[in-house]
C-alpha cells in the first residue's frame, strides 16, 4: 500500500474514532441522541443532558481515548522491541508491579483514595520495569523471561497478602477489575499528560525500531544504537502501560489486539503501525466501553471483561498465524 493509501485509511480511522466517541457519550442508562449530545457539548439541550455529557461521559470518553492509545502503542513497542507478535505490555511486569504496589499500599492504609491508588500503581509499574531491565537488559528474550518470572512472583505474593488481610482484598478487588466507570472523577490530568509525552516519544523512536525489528546486526550496520533505543523504548512502554493501568486498572489484550488490527494497513512500518495504534486503540476501548453498558439490563460490565472476550479469540488467531513465524 502506498503512503497516500495509508494516509487515507488513517483519516478514515480518525473519522471512525469521532463517530464512536459521540456514540459512547450518548449510550448508557440515560440515553442521549447524537444531536442532543452535540447540543449539550456546545451549551444547548436539557440541563440533565448537559450534566451527564459534560461531567460524566465526556471525561470518561477522554479517559478511554488516552488509555486505549497508551495500551495500543505500548503493544506496538513491545512487539517491535522483542520481535515477538504475541508479546503485550504485561509481559514486562508492569501490570503485576502496579497491582502488587496497590496491594501493599492497601495493607498500610495508603490506598484508601483514588489518588493514593493512582500513585501506588505508577510507582509499582516503574519499580517493576526497572527491576526487569536491570536483570534482562542484554536481550529482548531475557527481558520477556524476566518480566514473566517477576510477574508470577508478584502475583503470588500479592495473592497471599490479600488472603491474609481481608481489608486489603476489599480495596484491591475494586481497583483490579479494569473499568472506566467512576475513574473519570480521579485526578487524571497528570497521567494523561505523561501518556501524551510518551506517545510523542514513541513516534520519535519508531523509525529506529524499524531497523531493530530487522535484527541487531542489521540495526548496527544502519547506525542505530540498539542498546540506547532498547532502553528508551522500555521507558516509553513503562510510562504508557503504567499510566494506563494506574488510570483504569488492568485491562488485558488491548496491547495485543491493536497491533494485529493495524499490521496489514501499516505494511510492516513501525511509524505507521504506531500511528494506526493511536487511533485503533481508542476505538477498541470506546467500543468495548459501549458494550459494557448495554450487555446487562441491570448495570454495567467492567470493560476489562469485554476486552477479555475479544482478546481470547484474537490471541488464538494470533498464535495460529504467528506462533511459528517471526514478526
Amino acid at each position: 500500500m502506498t503512503a497516500g493509501g495509508r494516509a487515507a485509511l488513517l483519516g478514515t480511522a480518525v473519522a471512525g474514532l469521532v463517530v464512536v466517541a459521540v456514540l459512547s457519550v450518548g449510550v448508557g442508562a440515560h440515553a442521549i441522541a447524537p444531536g442532543d449530545v452535540l447540543r449539550a457539548l456546545f451549551g444547548g439541550g436539557q440541563g440533565t443532558d448537559q450534566v451527564v455529557v459534560r461531567d460524566v461521559r465526556v471525561p470518561r470518553a477522554v479517559l478511554a481515548v488516552g488509555v486505549g492509545a497508551a495500551l495500543g502503542v505500548a503493544g506496538v513497542l513491545v512487539q517491535a522491541l522483542s520481535r515477538n507478535p504475541l508479546a503485550e505490555p504485561g509481559v514486562l511486569g508492569v501490570t503485576a508491579g502496579a497491582g502488587f504496589a496497590v496491594t501493599v499500599g492497601s495493607a498500610f492504609g495508603l490506598a484508601a483514595s483514588a489518588s493514593g491508588q493512582l500513585l501506588l500503581a505508577v510507582l509499582g509499574a516503574v519499580a517493576a520495569a526497572v527491576l526487569v531491565y536491570a536483570v534482562g537488559r542484554r536481550s529482548p528474550l531475557r527481558l520477556i523471561l524476566t518480566g514473566t518470572a517477576l510477574s508470577s512472583v508478584l502475583l503470588g505474593v500479592g495473592l497471599g497478602l490479600r488472603l491474609l488481610l481481608p481489608d486489603t482484598f476489599d480495596v484491591y478487588r475494586f481497583w483490579s477489575v479494569g473499568s472506566l466507570a467512576g475513574r473519570e472523577q480521579a485526578p487524571v490530568a497528570l497521567p494523561l499528560v505523561l501518556i501524551g509525552v510518551a506517545l510523542v516519544g514513541a513516534f520519535a523512536v519508531s523509525r529506529s525500531l524499524n531497523a531493530v525489528a530487522l535484527g541487531e546486526t542489521v540495526a548496527h550496520t544502519l547506525g542505530v544504537r540498539v542498546r540506547r533505543i532498547r532502553t528508551v523504548t522500555l521507558v516509553l512502554i513503562t510510562l504508557l502501560a503504567g499510566a494506563a493501568t494506574a488510570l483504569a486498572g488492568p485491562i488485558l489484550f488491548v496491547g495485543l489486539i491493536v497491533p494485529h488490527l493495524a499490521r496489514r494497513a501499516a505494511g510492516g512500518s513501525v511509524p505507521w503501525l504506531t500511528a494506526f495504534a493511536v487511533v485503533l486503540g481508542p476505538i477498541l476501548l470506546l467500543a468495548a466501553d459501549v458494550g459494557s453498558r448495554v450487555l446487562l439490563p441491570t448495570g454495567e460490565v467492567p470493560v476489562a471483561i469485554v476486552t477479555a472476550f475479544l482478546g481470547g479469540p484474537a490471541l488464538i488467531w494470533a498464535v495460529r498465524k504467528y506462533g511459528t513465524a517471526p514478526l
